[in-house]
């Protein structure tokens, strides 16, 4: 809870491989902060670092706005804020 208050006081969004954050946003019901979670084993900049670029382009007004962002070297998916189930 304290890194997703801090952040989302901020305006920050938070990059994160752990998937605890996104099940935080769906607990809290929140529109913030924008979480953008990697799905991968391999997280070095070498191995990811374009694919996270260009996530990060495409989902830039959502991320903004409000989302949930999880990129995976397969796909990505762009959840906005506040999730309902």
């Amino acid at each position: 809870g304290e890194i997703m208050d801090y952040a989302k006081a901020g305006g920050f969004v938070i990059f994160t491989h752990d998937l605890d954050f996104g099940m935080l946003l769906a607990i809290r019901g929140s529109v913030g902060p924008s979480v953008v979670q990697i799905r991968t084993q391999d997280v070095l900049p070498t191995a990811v670092g374009s694919l996270v670029v260009n996530a990060l382009q495409t989902a830039r007004i959502h991320l903004e706005a409000g989302a949930l962002v999880t990129i995976d070297p397969v796909q990505r998916r762009i959840r906005l804020l506040p999730i309902r189930s």
